[in-house]
């Protein structure tokens, strides 16, 4: 059974409920349709609700290299479950391109006229390495994941 968000009357969330009940409150003028950020049908209340009681639910993530799983489920049912696709191979090709750009940049600038003493090269530097660094794709896949938690 589907779920509907239903947002009291200043827009602050109330507990979700059943489409069929949201369609007879729209029906009847006591809400209105609305879209959420995640582009999802909600209702908005026309009039102050008879009590703000919320239960408690929890967000879950199933993480994943490709895909990842969303739900968001109360202790009586589950209110919202999503598969993302994830920025993972897109990131991965970016990077490898920027990888490739510098490498032919850094070539291009060195005078292979002089001996290899003499040549401009970067000078050595062994401690610029960031040890507790996430890498950029997975970094990208866990921050879409972040935004459509917080949203």
């Amino acid at each position: 059974m589907q779920r509907i968000p239903v947002q009291n009357p200043d827009g602050t969330p109330a507990m979700p409920t059943k489409r069929r009940r949201a369609q007879r409150w729209v029906e009847q003028g006591r809400a209105t349709w609305v879209k959420t950020n995640l582009r999802l049908k909600a209702v908005r209340l026309n009039a102050e609700p008879s009590g703000r009681k919320t239960q408690p639910i929890v967000v879950g993530v199933d993480p994943g290299k490709l895909y990842s799983g969303i739900a968001v489920q109360s202790s009586k049912a589950t209110l919202f479950g999503s598969h993302l696709e994830l920025p993972y191979p897109k990131v991965r090709e970016r990077m490898g391109n920027r990888r490739m750009l510098r490498r032919s940049r850094r070539s291009r600038r060195i005078n292979r006229e002089l001996p290899f003493p003499l040549r401009n090269h970067r000078q050595k530097r062994f401690n610029n390495r960031r040890q507790k660094k996430v890498a950029p794709s997975i970094r990208a896949n866990r921050d879409l994941e972040f935004r459509v938690v917080q949203s």
